[in-house]
């Protein structure tokens, strides 16, 4: 029994471990929907002072949650790829006939996707934070929300994602149906970088992201099976 437990264990492991290796193999391929999250996230840092004002005092007050918003948007930016291809060439019908368990390939899926786009954009959030003149001792606060909160954007924007899959033009509506789930995360998130400019502690910000996530974790991979089978059945 317990060999049995240990091999099904390792399946699963190996399931999981192929499934990303293969996603990251197409993410170096189409090389674009790499780059292009990271260049939406730039470009908001970038054009936001010349909008508005150029000003230290004020960029640095408007900074974490400045930050925060083109984060939020550049992911929501990559997710209408995220199964995409898989259903134009057919190959999603064949995971969802697969003996396979759906919620592990979906699972390394997000995470996949979370590694190509909330970690990149998490290491360069750094660079943003200087261009809007984002105190030294808001980084430390920046780089730990961002690490928690972009998995759970990734999480979530994947169920909107597959329910959209089938749809021609389904960014407009992903948008829509995400959007509002967002908003505790961006919330939480910026206040925790706020929290850290001023001094105040940030550990229940931080918690409380990683109550999010822990959430996300468990029932996200869940609901996106089930978007997946209805939206591939419709």
């Amino acid at each position: 029994m317990e060999m049995k437990t240990n091999s099904g264990q390792q399946g699963i492991g190996c399931l999981f471990v192929a499934t990303c290796r293969r996603e990251c193999l197409l993410s170096f391929r189409r090389k674009s929907d790499l780059v292009n999250p990271l260049i939406f996230f730039l470009m908001v840092a970038t054009l936001f002072p010349l909008g508005v004002s150029p000003d230290p005092g004020f960029l640095a007050q408007l900074a974490p949650g400045v930050v925060w918003v083109a984060a939020l948007l550049a992911t929501l930016l990559s997710m209408d790829a995220l199964f995409r291809s898989d259903y134009e060439d057919g190959s999603l019908e064949q995971l969802l006939l697969s003996p396979q368990p759906l919620f592990i390939v979906v699972l390394a899926k997000v995470v996949t996707h979370w590694m190509m786009t909330g970690l990149a954009l998490t290491l360069m959030a750094p660079l943003l934070g200087m261009m809007l003149f984002l105190p030294a001792e808001g980084v430390p606060g920046l780089m730990l929300s961002l690490l928690l909160g972009t998995p759970t954007l990734s999480l979530v924007g994947a169920i909107g994602a597959a329910l959209t899959v089938g749809l021609k033009k389904g960014g407009v509506l992903i948008s829509l149906l995400v959007l509002p789930l967002y908003i505790p995360v961006l919330i939480f998130g910026s206040s925790a970088v706020q929290a850290a400019v001023t001094g105040l502690p940030l550990g229940g910000y931080l918690a409380l992201l990683g109550a999010l996530l822990a959430l996300a974790l468990v029932l996200a991979p869940l609901a996106i099976s089930a978007a997946l089978r209805i939206s591939i059945s419709s």
